[in-house]
């Protein structure tokens, strides 16, 4: 689809939102959200005719891209034939999306409970976990995210915790590995998995192993920065909660449905959670949807107990028929075939070129198509192109950065000192060399920055 100007509509669709729609995260009267007029592919435009590549996926979700015409076909078809039922009932489009599901999470998670969103699926596991051991803490990283719910937001390790931390939600925060930042002051990879396991190790020994239900980790840490975890570390954790008894989760909601060039994750490292949480790429946003995959171990504490939770659109038929049509369209179309070889061929190759050339760059990291570039003042001495947690005046590198990335066509994922280039896992090299173009040039405005 061609994008065409219609300013008037555009004005009246911003009048709107600024008049009526309350954001998330956002201080409300500071904010200038783009009117968006149409989206196709990897691609969205606004009512003025501007075109944008999403290096974004939406928030990480479109992974097969907007408006991809099975999906919209499938949603429409179940439409037309049962467009809602109560989640009590079995439902065809529900128990095939379950089916699909199950037959490509690891291991025995072959059961399914559907929520509407990654928040929610987090905190079912985790009240999954407690009641299952009947323990009342849960373990998780500081470099991570989980959602913005009541449980999910205190399990949170980033700063939009903060405003919401009761202080008393039962969450004990650890430092897990990443190289680059090392908590650990390690030399190299080996190093800081060791390191990393015997923090996690001893922090259990003080919190009282006895009392801990879950440990909760981001099998790649997504919006904290894309940190693939070193070899050997979530099997030395997943050890560490066998012994101890500990239900491990792995919030699978970012990384999962081909993202990093696997169906999930955990594929790289060849570990099985007994809990695993999905949400957006499932249906690529489609309709909201997400969930928890529940091993066989945990399913059975539920077997003649009922699990007390619940949502009223539990498996909503419309987003599960999306579901089926989205894992479907991805197997036929080798979606995630494409995002592991664009990703090792093109994506890294072409990442660590421009880190070359920018002195801004100071690593690149990632898989599939789940990359970051960690954007530095100093590469002698590591230090963030902008502080942590940066707003205002102090977040103007990134901001002048980001801006010109827009210029160029391309829109961003931005997230502290980090840009992310997360497009969607079927984007062509074509589109990909473009995007890397913009990069390139809004890099430029970075270096200004360097010392």
């Amino acid at each position: 689809m061609t994008p065409h100007a219609d300013p008037q509509t555009g004005a009246a669709v911003k009048a709107a939102d600024r008049a009526h729609v309350f954001h998330s995260w956002s201080a409300q009267g500071l904010i200038d959200p783009l009117a968006v007029a149409g989206a196709e592919g990897a691609y969205f435009w606004d009512y003025d005719g501007n075109r944008y590549l999403d290096f974004t996926s939406g928030l990480v979700y479109t992974n097969i891209g907007y408006q991809h015409p099975k999906v919209v076909a499938a949603i429409q078809e179940q439409a037309g034939r049962l467009a809602t039922f109560a989640p009590a009932f079995a439902v065809q489009a529900r128990s095939e999306a379950a089916r699909l599901i199950a037959e490509r999470t690891p291991g025995d998670l072959d059961r399914i409970f559907f929520t509407n969103g990654g928040a929610e699926a987090v905190e079912h596991a985790i009240r999954m976990a407690r009641l299952h051991t009947g323990r009342p803490k849960v373990m998780s990283a500081y470099r991570s995210y989980h959602g913005g719910t009541a449980t999910a937001i205190n399990i949170t390790g980033d700063p939009r915790r903060w405003a919401s931390d009761s202080g008393t939600a039962g969450v004990v925060h650890f430092w897990g590995p990443f190289p680059y930042r090392s908590a650990f002051y390690a030399a190299d990879e080996d190093q800081e998995c060791a390191r990393a396991l015997a923090h996690l190790e001893e922090t259990i020994a003080f919190e009282g192993p006895g009392t801990v239900a879950a440990i909760i980790l981001e099998t790649i840490p997504g919006t904290a920065g894309i940190m693939v975890p070193p070899p050997g570390y979530l099997a030395g954790v997943r050890e560490i909660c066998d012994r101890h008894g500990i239900v491990l989760v792995l919030d699978e909601v970012m990384a999962g449905f081909g993202r990093t060039g696997r169906w999930f994750a955990a594929e790289h490292f060849g570990v099985v959670p007994d809990l695993m949480t999905f949400a957006k790429g499932v249906n690529s946003g489609y309709v909201p949807l997400g969930g928890v995959a529940v091993s066989d171990r945990i399913a059975a504490t539920f077997e003649r107990r009922p699990y007390p939770g619940g949502l009223t659109y539990s498996g909503h038929p419309l987003a599960c028929a999306a579901a089926v049509a989205t894992i479907e369209a991805m197997e036929e179309e080798k979606v995630v075939e494409n995002a592991a070889a664009l990703g090792e061929t093109v994506v890294g190759p072409a990442l660590r070129a421009l880190a070359e050339r920018h002195p801004s760059v100071g690593e690149v990291r990632g898989t599939g198509m789940f990359w970051a570039l960690d954007l530095v003042r100093d590469r002698a001495t590591r230090e963030p192109l902008v502080p942590y947690n940066a707003s205002g005046e102090a977040n103007a590198p990134m901001a002048a950065f980001a801006a010109a990335c827009k210029r160029g066509g391309l829109w961003p994922f931005v997230n502290m000192n980090r840009t992310h280039v997360v497009p969607p896992c079927n984007i062509t090299e074509a589109e990909l060399k473009e995007g890397f173009a913009a990069l390139d040039a809004a890099l430029s405005v970075a270096d200004e920055h360097t010392v």
